[in-house]
């Protein structure tokens, strides 16, 4: 987990020196300030956990801050330091935004413990706000089965989830994507702080560059209040962006900065703010073809490919199928107050050919529908449904596992006139892995190239 950043706002050098020693010593990294002034653009740019400010500066007092500081975040906890102390002016710092008001010359060990107290509330409001935004769910484990390409996944996150690095999920959609993001935060340093996710093709440029960056009053027509974007409230936990390769070319340097300087502005403002989050995006797009066909920006996607980890379709890994459906069979049984929901053999063998097209995601719609329907007991082949997209899909039911991926990468090339990025781009595979498939399975795609006119 990354250190408690404290804002010090003192203009006594002894006392702000002593203070500093101490909670440097206790594991708080310590930003300084003298004035009003200072303590504003401290606070503003360095982005504490908490502030702590003496009452009386050179060019002011406490309660003429506070309100300012509460206009540039309120989320974070203030705390009034003074050595004439009465009840009269701890009403008063209170009512304009302090949460602790402490008298001096303050015991450092009861000042640690106030600290970690108001950081410990303010992680667990982020929380809470993550999780009303639709962020917050329980963790799943996103390595069911026993087949080596799952095997190989759950090697290669075990690898990286203690790293801090930028991750970048690949595979296609419903795959579980979102579910290995999770796994990383839960299992990662940043587990006690949010999980916040965004999907960039859920929302147009204006509303992901709001959303993600936040805004000022008045930043836009219908602005009325300053907003917070959910990086700040992903601050020192890990930020997931689903779909990255459908961001707006234009909010993709923005996001770059953040990155690499962990700083950003909110629309509308002129000063930046400093973040720390670990950012974990996915895509089912081919981003090394998309920086080459100048789609997206090869610099962010250096950035984020530092670590890359690729979710294998579930068409890919026949052997999972029994043991995945077994799993959410048993939690849909439970959700209804059944037990667990077995399958007859005819059932696991449908499970077994049919291709996913919708990965783990449609398995579990197929499942969940034939729990609602079937009159109970294991379910049987006349439970389950389909939602093949073509009749020509429907006539692959009885393929073989290779004859399906033969035909459908056939499809796909046919589609895309036998332009080999392209059809990786539609697959949801890196390039290399489509022309591996394409000598392993002995297709030919110039076959697949029409003629000129």
């Amino acid at each position: 987990m990354t250190r408690t950043r404290i804002l010090l706002v003192e203009d006594e050098p002894g006392i702000r020196l002593g203070m500093r020693g101490f909670l440097t010593a206790h594991g708080f990294d310590v930003d300084e300030a003298t004035t009003l002034v200072e303590a504003q653009e401290a606070f503003r740019t360095t982005r504490p956990d908490v502030a702590v400010v003496d009452y009386r500066l050179t060019d002011g007092t406490a309660l003429e801050l506070l309100p300012r500081l509460k206009d540039i975040d309120a989320s974070v906890p203030l705390v009034v330091l003074t050595g004439h102390g009465s009840i009269e002016l701890a009403v008063q710092a209170i009512k304009v935004g302090a949460e602790q008001f402490l008298t001096k010359p303050v015991e450092l060990a009861v000042l640690k413990v106030v600290l970690e107290r108001l950081v410990a509330q303010r992680r667990e409001r982020q929380r809470q706000r993550a999780e009303r935004s639709g962020t917050g769910h329980a963790t799943v484990n996103p390595f069911l089965g026993t087949s080596a390409a799952i095997r190989t996944l759950q090697a290669q996150a075990e690898r990286v989830v203690h790293s801090d690095s930028p991750v970048l999920i690949t595979g296609e959609t419903g795959s579980g994507k979102s579910v290995l993001a999770r796994w990383l935060h839960e299992g990662g340093p940043r587990a006690d702080a949010p999980f916040v996710d965004m999907n960039c093709a859920a929302l147009s440029r204006e509303l992901l560059d709001s959303e993600l960056f936040g805004h000022e009053k008045g930043a836009f027509t219908g602005a009325v209040a300053a907003k917070q974007g959910l990086l700040e409230v992903a601050d020192q936990g890990t930020l997931f962006l689903d779909e990255i390769g459908d961001m707006d070319v234009a909010v993709q340097p923005k996001l770059l900065k953040v990155l690499e300087e962990q700083r950003f502005r909110r629309l509308g403002d002129v000063k930046d703010r400093r973040v720390d989050v670990r950012l974990i995006a996915a895509t089912h797009q081919d981003l090394g073809a998309a920086a080459r066909e100048k789609r997206f920006r090869s610099d962010l996607y250096f950035r984020i490919s530092t670590l890359i980890l690729h979710v294998p379709a579930l068409r890919e890994r026949p052997e999972d199928i029994p043991v995945v459906a077994q799993h959410f069979l048993g939690e849909l049984g439970k959700a209804r107050g059944r037990g667990a929901v077995g399958l007859l053999p005819d059932a696991e063998t449908a499970l077994v050919r049919y291709p996913w097209p919708g990965n783990i995601r449609e398995l579990r719609n197929v499942l969940e529908r034939a729990v609602l329907l079937s009159g109970g007991g294991p379910l049987s082949r006349s439970d389950l449904r389909f939602e093949a997209p073509s009749d020509e899909a429907s006539a692959d039911e009885d393929l073989t596992l290779e004859e399906l991926e033969r035909r459908h990468i056939e499809r796909v090339l046919r589609r895309e006139n036998g332009h080999v990025e392209r059809a990786a781009a539609r697959l949801g595979i890196p390039r290399s892995s489509l022309y591996e498939r394409l000598k392993r399975l002995g297709i030919n795609r110039s076959g697949f190239q029409k003629s000129d006119p």
